[in-house]
């Protein structure tokens, strides 16, 4: 298992890069379905990783709690190198309830997470709605616990969220978030992953 930090390759005030991509419910969604939204969470995420996995609950609570965010998880491993990133495990987690983010979705050819310049599982971004478009408030950890057996203290995309909701900005630097590196296509990694 190659543990990554995520890198700051967008910046912040940078726009979302656009998608389509197919969801585990079955359904095509598109970045700009979701400008009723003030924020957008879009975690570059993954069925077997352990980081990842550790995660979810955080994942789910944010999608629960606050209405005004949508939680978008991606998946853009190959499911090649590792089987239990399939969208057919994706569906059985969505459908057996263990993933209730607003849409889970599959990268495959990882053409998103190369546009976002995701590393790692789990790779967290969050937008801000400006005008219909998605612009970058911070990008970074969800929280402080760096390792999967760990309990968080500090909830920092929580508290992010909750200061752009106040109406107030993020304080926050970039803080990388740690994980499994994503399991790229043979012949498809992109070089700032190498």
């Amino acid at each position: 298992m190659a543990v990554k930090e995520s890198q700051d390759m967008l910046e912040r005030g940078d726009f979302a890069p656009g998608f389509e991509l197919p969801g585990a419910d079955g359904e095509m969604h598109a970045l700009d379905g979701f400008a009723g939204k003030e924020l957008v969470l879009i975690v570059f995420t993954c069925n077997h990783c352990p980081y990842a996995k550790a995660k979810i609950p955080e994942l789910n609570h944010i999608a629960e709690e606050y209405e005004e965010v949508a939680v978008i998880g991606i998946n853009p491993n190959d499911a090649d190198q590792k089987p239990e990133d399939s969208m057919e495990r994706m569906q059985e987690l969505v459908e057996d309830g263990t993933i209730r983010y607003d849409v889970y979705l599959r990268d495959e050819d990882q053409a998103v997470a190369t546009k976002y310049g995701a590393v790692c599982t789990p790779d967290p971004f969050l937008f801000a709605n400006v005008g219909g478009s998605f612009e970058l408030v911070y990008h970074g950890r969800l929280d402080d616990a760096m390792n999967p057996e760990e309990e968080p203290t500090t909830h920092h995309m929580r508290d992010a969220i909750e200061s752009l909701l106040s109406g107030d900005g993020v304080e926050e630097d970039f803080l990388p978030s740690i994980g499994c590196s994503i399991k790229w296509t043979p012949g498809n990694e992109p070089d700032y992953a190498r």
